[in-house]
């Protein structure tokens, strides 16, 4: 590895790379798997929580992208709230973002260990778990430019299949493909205890999952330091955000909703699994397992990627290791994402000691990650607004629509799924893990004296 002090990332990651890889964060397994549990709870509805919920992620991709496309630098949020809001703002939302990537990669190897029961019913899923966490750790040593690569092939696969199913799903629900030619309609999504079977409440309690769907939009400030165009890249892929969103996950679960009951959603299987197989298309079930594994370790591939770049970025600020700032030749953080990796053993203990109940806790831990960090990036932005002189306003590219009502809101969104994630017993965790953990950044940020070099 390269000496701390030449150390620097490649700017190797192309525009068509960078719209993959943001979309194909997302598209992990809060979509594939979490929206069954998320189904179970607010029934038909789960597609207003979804558009809802797309909504805000469009409106916090257009806070960072403003702030991004001003200053476009590896480390992103973390950097901006060290800037405008203070050095231990910059500390936590640094920190917290590695620990966001590291539950949400528990969660994505956890996944993969249930997808393998499918075709090795009875085999340990820590096994599975420890398998997926070693290959994505390898891929991450490649170039930058190579994993971009890989990553755009890897979101590829969960796009072209999720546009395959639409096609097909509204084939069967207007043409009665699949179904003897008899056209399955609209029905499903009121017949079943009506849209709202749940009532409100259901709804509002979706929001959990439903936010960790969306987890890794954001990923693309993080990017920011290795794109080779940053204005117009950011730009075109912060832009085509919410129409994505609408498309994959509004569209495909009012598809999936449309074509089987929502009450017989299990929770345990993935509804695009059950809706190819409803379709009765001979080993669709088995290709769309597959699909869902490839997108499971796909975002882990991402938040490793994620969780080594913050480490960079942090150590260039004097807030990690310094050893955490060196690179391979091919500008990779190398020892980052090895103590990354290392850390996410636990994921692999959780799947041996709690199988049944760790894909919850760590969502739901991932979940409050989340929202400090979407938090953050939003009063980031509303101070950096704030301090702009008016020739800066005037000069700025791009701007957060509304401002500043739409900033205010979209805060005072993701303060009310904060709340929601105490009013369940499987999502209450992370109201105890979560601000145990700021609360252990705080008492380092002082114990370490960080706070008297940013003076």
């Amino acid at each position: 590895m390269q000496n701390s002090k030449e150390s620097q990332l490649h700017r190797g990651l192309e525009e068509r790379h960078i719209a993959l890889m943001s979309l194909g964060a997302a598209i992990g397994v809060g979509l594939f798997l979490g929206s069954a549990s998320a189904i179970k709870l607010a029934g038909p509805a789960i597609i207003i929580s979804y558009a809802i919920g797309g909504l805000m992620i469009y409106l916090i991709m257009r806070a960072l992208g403003e702030m991004a496309i001003k200053n476009p630098v590896a480390g992103s949020f973390s950097r901006y709230a060290s800037e405008y809001v203070g050095p231990l703002a910059g500390y936590i939302t640094g920190w917290n973002y590695w620990f966001v990537w590291i539950a949400t990669c528990m969660a994505e190897i956890t996944a993969v260990g249930i997808y393998m029961q499918f075709w090795f019913p009875g085999t340990p899923q820590w096994a599975w778990a420890l398998a997926a966490l070693a290959i994505m750790t390898t891929i991450n040593f490649l170039a930058v430019k190579a994993y971009g690569e890989l990553e755009f092939w890897f979101a590829l696969v969960k796009i072209v299949t999720i546009i395959l199913m639409i096609v097909l799903g509204f084939g069967m629900i207007i043409f009665g493909l699949g179904n003897g030619g008899i056209a399955v309609g609209f029905g499903n999504l009121v017949e079943h205890g009506g849209f709202f079977p749940n009532g409100i409440s259901g709804v509002m309690l979706s929001f959990q999952m439903v936010m960790f769907a969306y987890l890794g939009i954001e990923m693309l400030g993080v990017t920011a330091g290795e794109v080779k165009n940053p204005e117009k890249s950011l730009k075109r892929a912060i832009d085509t955000v919410f129409y994505r969103i609408l498309l994959f996950y509004v569209l495909a679960l009012t598809v999936i909703l449309s074509i089987t009951p929502w009450d017989q959603m299990n929770g345990e299987n993935s509804p695009f699994v059950m809706m190819f197989d409803k379709i009765g298309i001979p080993g669709a079930a088995g290709i769309i397992q597959f699909v869902v594994l490839t997108a499971a370790l796909s975002s882990c591939n991402s938040g490793i990627f994620s969780t080594g770049r913050m480490l960079f970025n942090l150590a260039q600020q004097g807030e990690s290791p310094k050893s955490f700032e060196r690179t391979t030749k091919s500008g990779v953080p190398g020892v980052a994402i090895i103590v990354s990796a290392v850390v996410l053993l636990f994921g692999v203990y959780l799947n041996y000691m709690e199988a049944d109940k760790v894909f919850s806790y760590v969502t739901s831990v991932a979940t409050f990650g989340a929202l400090w960090t979407w938090g953050t990036i939003l009063i980031t932005q509303i101070i950096s607004r704030r301090k702009m002189s008016p020739g800066e306003k005037q000069g700025l590219s791009y701007k957060m629509p509304l401002f500043p009502f739409t900033s205010y809101l979209t805060l005072a969104f993701l303060v009310f799924v904060m709340v929601i994630l105490g009013f369940s017993a499987d999502t209450r965790i992370a109201l105890i893990v979560g601000p145990i953990w700021i609360i252990l950044l705080v008492v380092l940020y002082y114990a370490t004296g960080l706070h008297k070099r940013s003076r």
